[in-house]
């Protein structure tokens, strides 16, 4: 009888443990609206998304680094880009250093687009505000977000609302984000006191919850009537936002060199204590 009952006891042991086990190592549930992994056949997709690594990513950059967005422009048209990449001048800096040039953005796209929502709130409490931002609108490019990155969104529908503050701003910037570039709305003045680099379209001042929804991240979106891929080398300063195919970036960046004027070649030298 007692090795009948110390068996039975080893035995629930060894299930409470593995039901412990399965317990802790039980994935995060993902957020209610994701979409399953899977297409379905009736929805196609065109436009290929591809993969850079760090490595790649930063070796480009520090080609963009001495210049300006004219520069990238006259590179542009010297490889036969003319009127390719170049964002409605109706997006524009938050706010202008004209000492240092800190306004200034060069990074790799990561790529959002929220979207009006079809739902209504019927009342605003805080189990209700958490759900949306849970769940429907959420901010899931944190999680591709890297050093380097230039956060572009396309909101251009979503009315008066502000998907970017400070709070969500500096959050991102921790991350490597370099700044981010929206068609939408953005709020909170306390940006310009961080030194953020913000390039937008409106002031916006509701919050997501009940007025957008994120529809899809590191999907091609536009910005300002220009086509945005997750990848695509974006600059932004005084003279608005341009867009680099990346597959044309190199050539597109040693053919703007030719273009830099002494002041881009000063400011290069004073930030790199070297020549280009």
């Amino acid at each position: 009888m007692k090795c009948v009952r110390l068996a039975l006891c080893v035995l629930g042991l060894q299930l409470l443990t593995q039901l412990s086990f399965a317990q802790t190592e039980r994935p995060a549930k993902p957020p209610a609206q994701l979409a399953p992994r899977t297409v379905p056949n009736q929805v196609q997709l065109f436009i290929p998304y591809k993969q850079y690594s760090q490595e790649e990513n930063q070796r480009i950059l520090k080609l963009y680094e001495p210049l300006r967005v004219s520069d990238v422009s006259d590179g542009m048209d010297t490889v036969g880009l003319q009127d390719i990449g170049i964002v409605d001048e109706s997006i524009r800096p938050l706010w202008k250093d004209t000492e240092n040039f800190t306004h200034r953005i060069v990074g790799i796209a990561v790529t959002a687009r929220y979207v009006p929502t079809n739902k209504r709130l019927a009342r605003t409490t805080d189990k209700d505000v958490e759900n949306w931002y849970d769940n429907i609108t959420g901010e899931p490019y944190m999680d591709v977000l890297s050093q380097g990155s230039v956060l572009v969104i396309d909101a251009e529908g979503d009315n008066d609302t502000r998907s970017i503050g400070s709070t969500n701003i500096m959050d991102w910037q921790k991350l490597g984000m370099r700044g981010v570039i929206t068609s939408g709305g953005l709020a909170d003045s306390e940006i310009i006191y961080h030194k953020v680099p913000a390039y937008y379209k409106r002031m916006g001042r509701g919050f997501r919850p009940g007025r957008n929804e994120i529809e899809s991240v590191n999907r091609p979106i536009t910005l300002g009537g220009v086509l945005v891929r997750p990848g695509d080398v974006v600059m932004a300063d005084g003279d608005g936002v341009i867009v680099v195919p990346r597959e044309r970036a190199e050539e597109v960046a040693k053919a703007a060199m030719q273009y830099l004027d002494n002041v881009g070649l000063e400011r290069y030298q004073k930030q790199q204590g070297k020549k280009p």
